[in-house]
């Protein structure tokens, strides 16, 4: 089940890259809801989030945490939201979002348009708050 984000894990495809380790890797969403949407993905090919074993998945959480607090320093937010819808990539994956109300995470409506300019500038505020 290989998809983009397999790529992205395998570094065949660029990104603009928030924290690794052996498990997981964050990354900025290259189409995000609002600035500082950050995708925290599983390195282990699976496409739904609750077939990950109970130990995989706590180590999920904390591994997000301080990417979710990093956020919540960065921007302008109530706090950092948190969303696994897992139709768009068949990878398990969660968004982190810094909302200031449930709306906040509409991913139905319009997205950001960024350039690769903005997505270095988002990267480098988030990661001087880790």
């Amino acid at each position: 089940m290989s998809s983009v984000f397999s790529k992205i894990i395998a570094g065949d495809i660029p990104c603009h890259k928030i924290a690794e380790d052996d498990n997981f890797i964050a990354f900025l969403d290259i189409t995000p809801i609002r600035e500082g949407h950050v995708l925290v993905v599983p390195k282990i090919e699976i496409d739904k989030i609750f077939d990950l074993s109970d130990d995989y998945l706590s180590k999920w959480l904390v591994f997000a945490k301080p990417i979710a607090k990093a956020i919540e320093r960065t921007f302008s937010c109530n706090r950092c939201g948190i969303s696994v819808i897992g139709l768009e990539v068949p990878h398990a994956h969660m968004h982190l979002v810094p909302i200031d109300s449930a709306n906040d995470l509409n991913f139905t409506g319009k997205k950001l348009s960024v350039t690769q300019d903005d997505l270095k500038e988002t990267k480098r505020k988030i990661l001087a708050n880790i």
